[in-house]
């Protein structure tokens, strides 16, 4: 679409150069008070039109068409006239009239309808789709954000979007009409540019902290449209990778036509969402001193600091404050594209650089592309596809973020002497975090290179045959190094590790397409045969106690002390028949039928083939004689309707074998090495399949002015692999097996509307989608299995808490009546009380564990609106979630006032003889905690997610420097967040596929702003 429109608007304005040129030649002669009549026709018809906007240029007078066609101004300008023509469903023209009457012909544009979608192993118009496929917004592709998996949110109905983390390059978890798999993979299949890539971080063993996310490799920059495909219609074709939907992304290409050269460039800065508010260091020697006396009492109450010491203590240290940064992002890419009849390129480059909110963390990426398509003769089509892209990274240290939180505000950053402070000074043992963030390197430098070239020849009218080939080369090298001058790294004195992973992917397809036109019968074919394979090798060293910390990484050597080097391989294979056919008649009746069989080397010896089916059918009872004269005002209407099976192979490699593993043990005085089993073989290890119904229909209005889809599905994931405990007599505790089965259903619903077209437009895109989780079918026999927070129960959904529930805080008097709903054996006043689920008369907590809430959202939306004035542009996403709820593990750490750590803010309000409090307990030196109710949260909010203004300077400013158009544009991200969650963002998870919705030091969210400009030449 963008493609067609940036053309349309470079002929607009050569029309109107070449009006200009005309009109000076004619010289006409000014009128001043001139009437100018006209008509406005259909340029194919010659039919009147009615409602057509006719407006002068430069004022704000306008007049419609009546019934006939015609419009009539009386106006002081002079002639001639430059009037802008627009009508919905229609060209918008810009016309110079040079006398009255005069008559301006408008042609019909094509429609979203008849928009040509990327579908699996092909192309379709949408008006003739027959599965559940969206297309993301153009808008939200100019996002400046560091992956194409990022630009998804919000953006499309039946996607789910959660970040894994904020930091730069950081990772999202998508779910596609809900999470089905517990133990496998449950993220989508990408398919880029015809190479299939499940996006899942390998790691090197070396470092911590969360990975790049793999994706971020690919700039968003050369991407031209992105589509998902979401039942099984439309993802059975992908066989043994399509039960978690399909995202298929297409970079962009050149197209015929004049050189251009593009450049845009943005620059901007983010910061931290909110920072959580803990105990300065007054309140916390307070809340100190109070839980040293209630651990002894003897000793009085100031063992701590006297109050003269906390009256002059104040603020203290702010740790977030010393964490946080205002951090830097810069984004430029240059693109040249052009070519002739017979061949086509684009070329592109791009760099990016991300500084994190937290100190000493970043991303960066360098990347070129080239694509290119050439006809070298009439039958013969061919083209290459290849992306370089290079990613260097700084990754904050695992539980940085909750180390901060709980570093106490009495403690310093540095000594007096102006070293580092090792650790806490108290109880709790943990590091000094800015120590720890500043001085440690935790590094991931990544290569990838993703290609995929084709030839397609036509052996016949409506027979090709097309032949693609694909590389995948993805490396990463990890570098760590602790000094020996931080707590980490004082007692190894230097601790320096490396590790390399890299993954060669290739990739063979194989079809041929049969299309034929008879009459009113459309019948199209597709046969293919299709291999990959991937291949990874893995392989780290480290030592230990160096001489010196200048060295780093780089002198593995000079440590005394060599830690065991470690190296892995493995390999996986697929191979694949697939066909499909789709025939329509008269444009009115459509079917579409597609078998896949795949073979994978992951599964059991007796179970490594599956069969992927699909049906589909479909009714364009908009195309039917009567439909016109029953419904007038509609321009299309479809239902439809699918069924089929997908399957998930992501589940690892050589689960099914009875694989080994090495081990140490003595040996008379002497280490020796050897091998043990790892795991019981199952040759019956197959597939989890999902087998999915889909329902629904599409309908547009008013000239295609509204355009609405809705669907209803219903999808059946069984044969879970899940680890089933066996008996130990085998030797083993549990085998992985299929058992079980999950079950997700929901509506989903997608608007779009041309609000206001004219002058001024105004375009609204809405999205919703609604999904119930529930697990029908666990184990063998097995009604629940209890995952740390969370429970798996038959009938309830997956990401479902569960704990123990509170019942306010225990009184002084009370002791005796209410003290054995503490669990403590001693109960004092001002312990927290629970509830007796069990109904035994006393509280144990593992006994009156009972369902919190749930990690699942009731429902999630997306609106995105778009408008424009003259040379201004302007649009903005608001996305939302209502009704999850979240489980915020950061608070439970901060409520547990034991003064050995920091505390929220709400230890002000704990409770004390002098503030008897029902809702916070009293402070402790060594409380036991207990997860409940009191630390799952709503985590429902509405977001202002992005914001784009821009503005385009008139062509004819322009045209003296042989510039097409000149952008000036500002962009904001997560702008405004409306939520009662008291975490950092709610738009979180772990990743988990049991453990979802839980908030764990995770890296915060940041809200940014950047100016641009985009020129193209």
């Amino acid at each position: 679409m963008k493609k067609h429109r940036v053309l349309w608007y470079s002929l607009l304005v050569a029309l109107f150069l070449y009006a200009i040129g005309s009109v000076q030649a004619q010289e006409p002669r000014p009128i001043i008070n001139a009437s100018l009549i006209g008509k406005v026709i259909d340029a194919k018809t010659q039919e009147p039109l009615t409602g057509v906007t006719v407006q002068l240029e430069a004022v704000t007078h306008s007049v419609q068409t009546d019934n006939q066609g015609n419009f009539q101004f009386v106006t002081g300008q002079k002639l001639p006239f430059t009037l802008i023509v627009s009508f919905v469903g229609y060209e918008k023209k810009q016309v110079v009239v040079n006398s009255s009457p005069t008559v301006i012909a408008l042609s019909p544009v094509s429609t979203d309808l008849d928009e040509v979608v990327v579908v699996g192993y092909g192309t379709q118009k949408r008006r003739d789709l027959t599965g559940a496929v969206a297309t993301l917004p153009e808008k939200l592709l100019r996002q400046p954000v560091s992956s194409l998996d990022q630009a998804l949110k919000g953006g499309i109905s039946g996607v789910q979007v959660t970040q894994t983390s904020g930091q730069p390059g950081g990772g999202v978890s998508i779910r596609i009409r809900g999470g089905a798999s517990i133990q496998g993979g449950n993220e989508p299949l990408y398919v880029i540019d015809g190479f299939p890539v499940y996006n899942q971080t390998e790691s090197t063993g070396v470092g911590s902290g969360t990975p790049v996310n793999p994706l971020a490799s690919i700039s968003p920059t050369d991407i031209e449209s992105i589509e998902v495909l979401k039942d099984a219609a439309a993802t059975a074709i992908y066989g043994s990778r399509g039960a978690n939907g399909v995202i298929l992304v297409t970079t962009k290409k050149g197209k015929a036509g004049q050189v251009q050269l593009n450049y845009d460039g943005s620059f901007g800065a983010q910061n931290v969402l909110k920072q959580i508010e803990v105990l300065n260091a007054h309140d916390f020697a307070i809340l100190r001193n109070e839980a040293l006396y209630d651990a002894n009492p003897n000793l009085g109450a100031f063992q701590y600091r006297s109050q003269t010491e906390i009256d002059q203590l104040g603020v203290g240290t702010n740790w977030q404050t010393e964490a946080f940064r205002t951090g830097k992002i810069y984004n430029q890419q240059l693109s040249l594209s052009g070519g002739a009849e017979k061949v086509k390129y684009y070329l592109g480059a791009n760099y990016f650089d991300q500084q994190g909110v937290i100190v000493n963390t970043n991303f960066k990426r360098v990347g070129f592309r080239s694509n290119i398509d050439a006809n070298p003769f009439d039958r013969l089509q061919v083209g290459a596809n290849l992306s370089i892209n290079k990613t260097y990274a700084q990754i904050a240290p695992t539980g940085i973020v909750n180390a901060l939180l709980i570093m106490p505000s009495t403690a310093t950053v540095y000594d007096v002497n102006g070293a580092y402070t090792l650790r806490n000074p108290f109880e709790n043992i943990f590091a000094n975090p800015i120590a720890t963030l500043k001085e440690t390197t935790n590094s991931s430098n990544g290569l990838r290179i993703l290609g995929t070239s084709f030839g397609q020849y036509r052996i016949l009218k409506g027979l090709q045959a097309k032949v693609l080939v694909g590389v995948d080369l993805n490396g990463r090298n990890d570098k760590f190094y602790l000094p020996s001058y931080i707590y980490e790294g004082a007692g190894s004195k230097g601790k320096a590790s490396l590790g390399n992973w890299d993954g060669t992917s290739w990739l063979n397809e194989n079809t041929l397409n049969y299309l034929a036109n008879t009459g009113k019968h459309t019948f199209n074919a597709l046969l293919g045969f299709t291999q990959q394979e991937s291949k990874n090798t893995i392989f780290n060293a480290g030592a230990e106690n160096f001489v010196t910390d200048d060295l780093l990484f780089n002198n593995l050597q000079s440590g005394s002390f060599i830690v065991r080097p470690s190296s892995d391989s493995y390999a996986w294979v697929l191979h694949s028949y697939l066909a499909r056919v789709n025939y329509n008649y008269a444009n009115k009746y459509y079917i579409s039928a597609s078998l896949r069989r795949d073979g994978s080397s992951r599964f059991g010896a007796d179970n490594k083939w599956g069969n992927f089916p699909s049906i589909a059918l479909s009714w364009r009872a908009g195309n039917e004689s009567f439909f016109k004269e029953v419904f007038p005002g509609v321009d299309d209407f479809k239902i439809r309707t699918s069924f089929g099976t997908t399957g998930n192979q992501e589940i690892g490699q050589y689960q099914s074998l009875s694989t080994l593993y090495s081990l140490n043990y003595l040996f008379g005085n002497n280490v020796a090495t050897g091998f043990a089993p790892q795991r019981i073989p199952n040759k019956n290890l197959g597939w989890e399949s999902t087998v999915q119904y889909d329902g629904g229909f599409d309908i547009s209005l008013f000239n295609n002015r509204i355009q609405f889809t809705v669907d209803y599905y219903y999808k059946k994931t069984k044969d879970l692999l899940l680890n089933v405990e066996i008996p130990w007599t085998s030797g083993y505790a549990s085998s992985l097996q299929n058992f079980g089965s999950v079950s997700n259903k929901g509506v989903e619903w997608g608007l779009k509307s041309r609000n206001i077209e004219g002058l001024f437009s105004w375009s609204t895109d809405v999205n919703f989608s609604l999904n119930r989780n529930t697990v029908l079918k666990i184990g063998d026999g097995a009604s629940s299995y209890i995952f740390g927070n969370y429970i798996i129960k038959a009938g309830e959904s997956l990401g479902t808490f569960y704990g123990n529930v509170t019942d306010g805080i225990l009184q002084s008097g009370e002791e005796v009546i209410k003290g054995k709903f503490t669990g403590n054996a001693s109960p004092k006043a001002g312990d927290r009380l629970y509830k007796d689920i069990d109904g035994d008369g006393q509280f144990t907590t593992a006994n009156d564990r009972t369902i919190l809430g749930n990690a699942q959202p009731d429902f999630i939306f997306g609106l995105t609106n778009s408008m424009s004035y003259k040379g201004f542009d302007l649009s903005f996403l608001i996305q939302g979630t209502v009704g999850n709820d979240l489980l915020n593990i950061n608070r439970q750490n901060l409520e547990m006032f034991t003064g050995q750590q920091n505390a929220s803010i709400e230890a002000l309000e704990r409770w004390t003889s002098s503030n008897p409090s029902h809702s916070y307990p009293r402070a402790k030196l060594d409380p036991a905690p207990v997860f409940s109710d009191q630390f799952v949260e709503s985590g429902s909010f509405v977001r202002l997610k992005s914001l784009h203004f821009g503005y385009s300077l008139p062509k004819e400013w322009l045209q003296h420097a042989k510039i097409k158009g000149l952008n000036l544009y500002l962009t904001a991200q997560n702008v405004l967040t409306w939520t009662k969650y008291t975490g950092f963002d709610p738009e979180v998870t772990s990743g988990s596929n049991v453990q979802i919705g839980t908030d764990l030091g995770i890296y915060p969210a940041s809200r940014s702003f950047s100016a641009g400009v985009s020129l193209t030449f």
